[in-house]
C-alpha cells in the first residue's frame, strides 16, 4: 500500500501544480488588470500558462499528428493509422497512406521502450512515409494495462519483435532505435535459426547499448553503481488507484521524467524561463518550437518494473547480448546464426546516453554474417536525439539507411516501379 500512496501522492503533486498554474492564468487574465500598468499580471498569466501547459502534458499520450503527405505525383494523399496486431503491452501499426500503390521499401521501426511513446518518433515516420510503406511498434502506458494481463519483460518484448517480423514477411527492413536495438538483434537471431524464411532483409541499429561498457556514460555508470536491490526500492512502485493498472508494480514515468531532466536541469530551467517571457510578450503560439519540443518530451509512460529491471540486469550488469548468451523462453539466442540479414549500424559522435562504440560492438558479434552485408557509420557532431530525428538525421543518415536498403534489395525488386 506504501506504494500506491507514493505513486498517488505523485500523480496529486502533479495535479496540484497543474492546478496551479490553470489559477495563476486565470488571474492573471482578468480584465481588471488591464487598468492598470503594471507587467507583473502579464508575468503571472504567463508564468500559469506555461505551467498548466507543462503539467498536463504528462499524463497525455501525444497524436500522431500525420494527417497527409506529398506522393510522387504532386498530390496530397490522406495518411490513417490501422492496427495490424493488437497485444496487452504494444500494436504493430501501419501508416497507411491513401492512393498510393505499394512502396517496395517495407520499413518496421522498433520504438522504444525507455519512457516515452512512439511518438516520439514521429518527425522519423514523416521522414520516411514519401518513400517507404511504415509500421511502427506502438508501446502501450503500463499503468493502464490490469494485473490481470501478466507480466512484460526483455523476453515478452524479444517475442514481441519476433511476432511482428513473422508477421511483416521475409521482405521487411527493420530499423531499430537506442534501447530495443540489442533486443531487434536477439529477436532476427531467433529468426535465423527457429524460422529462416521469416527473418527480415535488413537490420539498421541506431543508437543503442548492445555492449554498455563498450563506452560507458552516466547512464551506463548508474546501472553499475546500483544493486538491483537498491535500484528496486528506488524507483519500483505500485499502480495508484485512478488508472486500471492499479497494483501493478511500474517504474513510473514521473520518476523517469524527474531523472531525464535532472541531467540538463540548467538547460531546461531556462527553455521554461525564456518560454514565460515569450508569452508574456506575446510572442509564442501553440506549435513554437518549445511547445513543439515539450509537448512531446513531457508526455511519459510508466514501464513494468519487470521490464525495467530485467533491462539492466541482463542487458547493462549482465551483457547477455553482448556476451552471446541472451536466451527466450528458455531457449538460447546465438547472434552468429545470422548469416543473411544485412546490418547496419549507425552512431552520433556526442551521444551522452549511447555512447559511440555501444552500439558498433553488435558487427563484432555477427560472425556468421560476411562483411559485405556489414556497415556502419559515426555521424560527426550528432547527439543521441539528432540521430534519430533531428537534422543529422534527416541530412545525412536517412539518406545512407535508404541506400542501405536499396543495396540490399534484389535487382527485379529495385527495378519495380512504385506509385
Amino acid at each position: 500500500m506504501r506504494y500506491m500512496a507514493t505513486y498517488d501522492l505523485m500523480e496529486t503533486i502533479r495535479n496540484t501544480n497543474q492546478w496551479l498554474g490553470a489559477t495563476a492564468l486565470a488571474m492573471g487574465s482578468y480584465p481588471a488588470t488591464g487598468l492598470y500598468p503594471f507587467p507583473a499580471f502579464q508575468m503571472l498569466a504567463a508564468w500559469g500558462e506555461v505551467t498548466e501547459r507543462a503539467f498536463a502534458r504528462m499524463v497525455v499520450k501525444p497524436g500522431w499528428g500525420i494527417d497527409t503527405i506529398v506522393g510522387a505525383d504532386g498530390r496530397d494523399h490522406v495518411v490513417t493509422i490501422e492496427t495490424e496486431i493488437a497485444r496487452p503491452f504494444g500494436d504493430l501499426i501501419r501508416f497507411n497512406v491513401a492512393g498510393r500503390g505499394e512502396k517496395r521499401r517495407r520499413i518496421l521501426l522498433i520504438a522504444p521502450m525507455s519512457g516515452h511513446y512512439a511518438t516520439l518518433l514521429r518527425s522519423t515516420v514523416q521522414s520516411l512515409l514519401p518513400d517507404a510503406d511504415v509500421w511502427v511498434t506502438d508501446w502501450h502506458n503500463a499503468r493502464d494495462i490490469p494485473v490481470s494481463r501478466g507480466k512484460f519483460d526483455i523476453e515478452d518484448y524479444t517475442e514481441y519483435l519476433v511476432d511482428f517480423m513473422r508477421h511483416m514477411g521475409p521482405n521487411t527492413n527493420v530499423i531499430a532505435i537506442c534501447q530495443p536495438a540489442p533486443l531487434a538483434l536477439a529477436a532476427a537471431a531467433y529468426l535465423a535459426a527457429e524460422a529462416p524464411k521469416a527473418q527480415p532483409r535488413t537490420l539498421t541499429l541506431i543508437g543503442g547499448p548492445i555492449d554498455p561498457d563498450a563506452n560507458p556514460t552516466d547512464v551506463t555508470d548508474f546501472g553499475r553503481r546500483m544493486t538491483m536491490g537498491q535500484l528496486e526500492e528506488l524507483v519500483i512502485q505500485r499502480v495508484g488507484f485512478k488508472y486500471a493498472g492499479a497494483g501493478r508494480m511500474v517504474y513510473p514515468g514521473l520518476l523517469q521524467l524527474a531523472s531525464f531532466m535532472s541531467m540538463n536541469a540548467d538547460k531546461h530551467t531556462t527553455a521554461f524561463a525564456d518560454q514565460v517571457f515569450a508569452v508574456a510578450k506575446g510572442e509564442a503560439h501553440d506549435f513554437d518550437k518549445h511547445n513543439r519540443f515539450y509537448d512531446e518530451y513531457l508526455a511519459v509512460m510508466d514501464m513494468t518494473a519487470e521490464f525495467y529491471l530485467s533491462t539492466v540486469e541482463r542487458i547493462f550488469k549482465g551483457r547477455e547480448i553482448a556476451e552471446n548468451a541472451f536466451t527466450v523462453g528458455g531457449v538460447p539466442v546465438d547472434i552468429s546464426k545470422i548469416t543473411s540479414v544485412a546490418v547496419k549500424v549507425v552512431e552520433g559522435e556526442k551521444d551522452d546516453i549511447s555512447a559511440p562504440g555501444q552500439c558498433l560492438a553488435a558487427l563484432d558479434l555477427l560472425t556468421g554474417l560476411p562483411a559485405d552485408k556489414k556497415a556502419a557509420h559515426l555521424e560527426p557532431g550528432a547527439g543521441h536525439y539528432g540521430i534519430f530525428a533531428g537534422k543529422s538525421w534527416r541530412n545525412n543518415i536517412r539518406p545512407l539507411v535508404l541506400n542501405f536498403i536499396d543495396q540490399n534489395t534484389p535487382r527485379a525488386q529495385r527495378a519495380q516501379k512504385t506509385a
